[in-house]
């Protein structure tokens, strides 16, 4: 599997990332499945946080064995610096580590939520005073919705974030709007040398009523010509250091495969397959609460 520097951190790692939220509602076998297809597979970063279910209880027992060999990153979306510090530590608790490579201040997609986590007494804090004891090595900011490139932005601007981790897929791109905010926040992530890593990759649009067939709260693309095409262009882009894979166990398999069959497709074959997508849209219209 293809690796890319994770900016300034300098870690080789795979270009996918594991969507450790695929292990929220799932039982010890099927995570230690999916955990090992992954590693089998040669992803070598791990990505997880402390809302997503039983994620970090159903990762803890493998670290024993595997802590050397990957990257392990968590989040917190606590906002205020003493509710996060705890939580930072319940995360190593439930991870059964003593250090995560990664803390990411998880979910912050508008100026409101920056706000908060980067104001006197936010969560903020807790990530620096994590890092300055020696239980994370970097600090990193994810959020979701149609304003998180612009926010991720301006919180480079606020404080010198390790990583970002921002959505991008075709359907987001063909928002002008959206696509301009997304270049500017990956220029800027290279002039400093920030990790840039994706998420909603594969998402397809928001699930209509009554229609979940994944655990995933957007509908994702589960053809693998559409899997590979979406990837394929995703990763086109220089800047982009990795993506997570989708928070679906069924869903990893495409996902690598997508990998490995990417390098055989031009970019004519990737464009004309997403043009042909129907429903294909923006997940965050609708998203739930």
């Amino acid at each position: 599997m293809e690796k890319r520097r994770l900016g300034r951190l300098g870690h080789q790692s795979s270009v996918l990332i594991y969507g450790a939220a695929a292990l929220a509602e799932v039982s010890q076998e099927v995570a230690d499945q999916s955990i090992q297809q992954a590693l089998d597979a040669g992803i070598n970063h791990f990505d997880t946080a402390a809302s997503y279910g039983e994620s970090e209880l159903r990762l803890g027992p493998w670290m024993p064995r595997i802590r050397d060999r990957i990257f392990l990153a968590t989040k917190t979306g606590e906002r205020e610096r003493e509710a996060a510090w705890r939580q930072i530590n319940t995360s190593l608790e439930r991870l059964q580590t003593d250090r995560v490579d990664l803390i990411q201040l998880h979910a912050v997609g508008d100026l409101d939520e920056l706000d908060k986590v980067t104001g006197k007494g936010g969560a903020l804090e807790a990530a620096i005073r994590a890092r300055d004891e020696g239980l994370v090595g970097a600090i990193g900011i994810t959020g979701h919705g149609h304003e998180a490139p612009a926010t991720h932005l301006e919180a480079l601007r606020r404080f010198p974030f390790d990583t970002v981790l921002t959505p991008l897929n075709y359907a987001l791109a063909r928002d002008p709007e959206y696509y301009n905010a997304w270049q500017e926040l990956a220029d800027e992530c290279q002039r400093v040398d920030a990790g840039l890593m994706i998420i909603k990759t594969i998402a397809r649009r928001t699930w209509p009523e009554e229609e979940h067939r994944y655990t995933t709260w957007y509908e994702p693309l589960d053809e693998q010509e559409a899997v590979t095409a979406a990837l394929a262009w995703v990763l086109s882009h220089p800047q982009v250091t990795g993506i997570a894979t989708a928070g679906e166990v069924r869903l990893l398999g495409m996902l690598i495969q997508a990998e490995k069959d990417r390098a055989d497709w031009t970019p004519e074959r990737v464009q004309q397959t997403l043009d042909s997508i129907t429903s294909y849209s923006s997940p965050f219209v609708a998203m739930p609460a």
